[in-house]
């Protein structure tokens, strides 16, 4: 049986005009621990029955962190979710959930290896988790390249995070992209023409990790393994819908 926990909204930050980040206070924090790229799922009270009422989300920063963890969750259109979300959860407000789950998460073999990581919208949750804890243990010890891609400049999440990172750490690079923006003075369109760019002449120590809606990542893994040529061993992702 799943062992369950009860949090305490703490906090409720607007990211972007559709994201926002929800921090959660764990009742009894010395029993709840994680690896960064971990996610849970909360119980929300949107259904009858208990699996309509389920929702899974990445945490997006560092273990152990006070006791509470941060979820960074976007708004969907007709999603009953995230209509309780953004506009009934309240600071004071309890929620139960279950976890950690997930494998996608960085093991110490794989600090060895140059890792690319690329994301879409809040699949960049799960790298953020990952990229403070790397720089909290200081665990830096091959090239790391964040590639975030999202419609307009607005939509950016986490940039200052990420860009400060980029000038503490030598060995991180952060390239955002937006399919949007016009007058964006960084690169333009999807994250395929960064990667297939960057990493067409294959090595074998370096490793792909993505993370975003299926569309993207279906795509992105075509792209690595059939037209690039990268063994399937050498792509990670995790799925969000």
């Amino acid at each position: 049986m799943p062992k369950w926990y009860n949090s305490q909204v703490v906090d409720i930050v607007n990211l972007t005009p559709h994201t926002k980040s929800f921090w959660l206070r764990i009742e009894d924090p010395d029993m709840f621990d994680y690896k960064p790229g971990q996610f849970i799922t909360l119980d929300l009270p949107i259904h009858e029955k208990r699996h309509k009422r389920w929702r899974s989300y990445s945490i997006a920063n560092l273990p152990r962190e006070n006791g509470v963890i941060e979820l960074c969750i976007v708004s969907l259109e007709h999603g009953q979710a995230t209509h309780y979300l953004f506009h009934e959860l309240k600071i004071g407000d309890t929620i139960k959930f279950k976890g950690p789950d997930g494998g996608f998460i960085l093991t110490d073999d794989m600090l060895d290896k140059e890792l690319v990581m690329i994301c879409t919208g809040t699949g960049v949750a799960p790298f953020r988790s990952m990229l403070l804890d790397l720089k909290s243990r200081n665990a830096f010890k091959k090239k790391v390249h964040l590639i975030f891609g999202t419609r307009r400049q607005e939509d950016i999440l986490y940039q200052e995070d990420f860009s400060r990172l980029a000038i503490q750490e030598p060995h991180f690079t952060y390239t955002v992209t937006l399919s949007r923006e016009v007058n964006w003075p960084g690169d333009k369109g999807y994250v395929h023409p960064i990667y297939l760019s960057q990493y067409h002449k294959i090595t074998e120590d370096r490793l792909f990790l993505i993370c975003g809606w299926s569309k993207m990542i279906d795509e992105t893994v075509e792209n690595l393994i059939l037209k690039l040529g990268y063994d399937k061993s050498q792509v990670r992702y995790e799925l969000y819908g």
